[in-house]
C-alpha cells in the first residue's frame, strides 16, 4: 500500500492511493487525526458488513461511534479509544458479538495498529439489546511509547 500526499494550497493536500483513487485533506476543516479516527471507525464498520455477508447474514441500521482521549501535549497520541457499535441483524446476539470481536481482535488493521499503545473499550447494542457496555479489550491496554514531536497540520 502506498499513498502520496501533494500540497495544493494553504493547508489543503491531495492524497493519492496506489490504486488511482484520490481525496482532499482540508486542514484545519478536518484534521489529519480526524481522518485517521474516521479511517479507524470505517475499517471496523466495513468488517461489520463483510463478515456477516460471508456467513449469509445481513446487518442493517449500522452505526459506530469512535471517541478518543488524547495526550494534551505533543505528540497528542491516543490514550483511550471507545467504540460504540449499534446495529440490527438476522443473527443471534452471540454471533453479533463474535463479529465485533473478530473485527477488533483480528480483522481491523487500524485498530490493531493502535492496540499496543491505546486502551480500547467497546459497547455493543444489537437488535435494541445492550450486549456489552464499556467492555475493555484485554489486549488493548495501551503503553507509554513516546514517538517524539513532529511538525504537522494543527489537530
Amino acid at each position: 500500500m502506498k499513498v502520496t500526499i501533494s500540497h495544493l494550497d494553504e493547508m489543503r493536500f491531495e492524497a493519492k492511493t496506489d490504486r488511482g483513487q484520490s481525496f482532499v485533506i482540508d486542514c484545519p476543516v478536518i484534521s489529519p487525526i480526524e481522518y485517521f479516527l474516521s479511517g479507524l471507525v470505517a475499517c471496523t464498520t466495513s468488517d461489520l458488513i463483510a463478515i456477516p455477508k460471508k456467513q449469509g447474514k445481513t446487518v442493517t441500521n449500522l452505526s459506530v461511534d469512535g471517541e478518543v482521549v488524547r495526550n494534551e501535549t505533543p505528540p497528542c497520541k491516543f490514550n483511550t479509544l471507545h467504540l460504540d457499535y449499534r446495529f440490527d441483524s438476522d443473527a443471534d446476539d452471540m454471533t453479533a458479538l463474535r463479529w465485533v470481536m473478530g473485527s477488533i481482535e483480528t480483522y481491523c488493521s487500524t485498530i490493531n495498529t493502535v492496540r499496543d499503545t491505546t486502551k480500547i473499550t467497546y459497547s455493543v447494542t444489537h437488535n435494541g439489546n445492550v450486549l456489552r457496555e464499556n467492555e475493555e479489550v484485554i489486549s488493548g491496554q495501551g503503553g507509554n511509547v513516546d514517538f517524539g514531536e513532529i511538525e504537522a497540520c494543527p489537530s
